[in-house]
């Protein structure tokens, strides 16, 4: 859009921003954005119906509507007016991308960071190229943090995300086998993941580093950074306690903190660390550090322990790569309760390593201490299932199956892809 700076002006006396016109609040901007199964454009008269200051439209058929700016593409002048405004305001602004952990962390980081300062962060896991735009356009200028999840599936994405977002931190959890049919292969995503690092080399950013993972210590070695989870750290730690909620001994310089979270699985060390070194850096007290870990509540059905009246749940069925799957299922095996049931979805996105990835996960688990194992989704169809475990094409069949046959006093790790939604199982377990 031209003149991205007539635009701007309406958005700071406007309420904010809107892509959903079912969600519109009077007095905010409708942005038109086209999806596979759906036209934003179609919407824009009921969204001024309901109360929109104006509408962002891309369809010529609608420009003529009364309070609708024209525009060759709705969606990139969202991303414009984003970028115009996040150069508005010199704070912190952390990026935080990674194949797993990344929500987890951000959601850490945002509660440590919100002891002391006022934050902006991303909602949810709107980590992509709408949602990005979205969480700085939610920026206020009471705002003294912000905390952006940049996720990709294709090389390029978080290159582009960052010049919208202009972080001057950031952090990369980890570079695990994920949407490996968009990236081609590993270093594929190596070279996707590290387009932060890149970015922050050019602008001068600081990096915070995990100093036990060697891939990210060579990623990062022309960058200004801070090292966690090192020997000579000022933040480290180690896993107490991994059976039932994670317990996990905090040290920040001398100072030891021992944390009972609310997490579970020894993974997520590594992202309790992260959130303790960027608070420490920020200047958060070490007792407000401790206390934010331990109060954060992990939702969206990831990491959640659930007890029902008939099992004891670990439910993570929030997303599922290779490398996030063999973590869980390694957590389950090392946990002492008996007897052990795994209800595992399909891993999507792997490309022509799909068939030779699921391989390698059904026959960690069948080598396992497990007495019921479930497969779910057509990714696991053609691959060589032990004897005694059962197949099911979709999660419905599945519900329908432990309808009849009830599972019973037994510890459940249910991991699997979005498109699985195995939490709707939960009401059978």
């Amino acid at each position: 859009m031209e003149n991205i700076e007539e635009l701007y002006q309406l958005f700071l006396i406007s309420r904010g921003v809107c892509t959903d016109s079912r969600k519109l609040e009077e007095g905010q901007l409708f942005f038109a954005l086209r999806g596979e199964n759906f036209d934003g454009n179609d919407f824009a008269e009921i969204a001024l119906k309901n109360g929109a200051m104006a509408v962002i439209i891309d369809n010529p058929e609608k420009k003529n509507l009364q309070h609708a700016f024209f525009v060759p593409n709705a969606l990139v002048t969202l991303q414009q007016l984003a970028g115009f405004h996040r150069k508005h305001f010199h704070i912190p602004v952390i990026a935080i991308t990674g194949s797993n952990g990344k929500t987890t962390t951000k959601e850490l980081v945002s509660s440590v960071l919100s002891k002391k300062f006022q934050i902006k962060a991303t909602t949810g896991n709107l980590n992509n190229h709408i949602g990005v735009p979205l969480t700085l356009l939610s920026i206020q200028p009471n705002t003294e943090f912000a905390i952006i999840e940049m996720g990709a599936n294709h090389l390029g994405e978080i290159a582009y995300l960052c010049e919208i977002a202009q972080p001057n931190h950031g952090l990369i959890t980890n570079i695990g086998r994920a949407h490996l049919e968009g990236f081609g292969n590993f270093d594929g995503v190596i070279k996707a993941k590290t387009e932060l690092y890149e970015f922050l080399a050019l602008s001068n950013g600081l990096a915070f580093v995990n100093g036990k993972d060697e891939l990210l210590l060579t990623k990062s070695n022309n960058l200004r950074r801070i090292l966690y989870n090192s020997d000579s750290s000022i933040v480290k730690g180690e896993v107490i306690d991994s059976t039932g909620y994670l317990k996990v001994n905090l040290r920040i310089s001398n100072s030891e903190h021992l944390l009972q979270t609310q997490l579970v699985g020894a993974y997520n060390l590594s992202n309790i660390l992260a959130a303790a070194c960027i608070g420490n850096y920020f200047g958060v007290e070490d007792d407000m550090i401790s206390e934010a870990i331990e109060e954060y509540r992990p939702s969206n059905f990831r990491s959640q322990y659930i007890e029902t009246p008939y099992n004891k749940l670990v439910m993570d069925a929030y997303n599922a790569n290779p490398t996030s799957m063999e973590v869980a299922i390694t957590n389950f095996m090392n946990r002492p309760e008996t007897p052990k049931a795994a209800i595992l979805g399909e891993m999507l996105e792997l490309g022509i390593e799909s068939l030779k990835e699921h391989q390698v996960l059904v026959d960690k688990v069948a080598s396992a201490n497990v007495q019921k194992l479930f497969f779910v989704g057509k990714n696991f169809s053609n691959v060589a299932l032990p004897s005694a475990a059962k197949y099911f094409e979709n999660t419905s069949l599945l519900k329908d199956y432990l309808r009849v046959n009830p599972l019973q006093q037994y510890f459940i790790l249910i991991k699997g892809s979005r498109g699985n939604k195995l939490e709707t199982l939960l009401d059978v377990l």
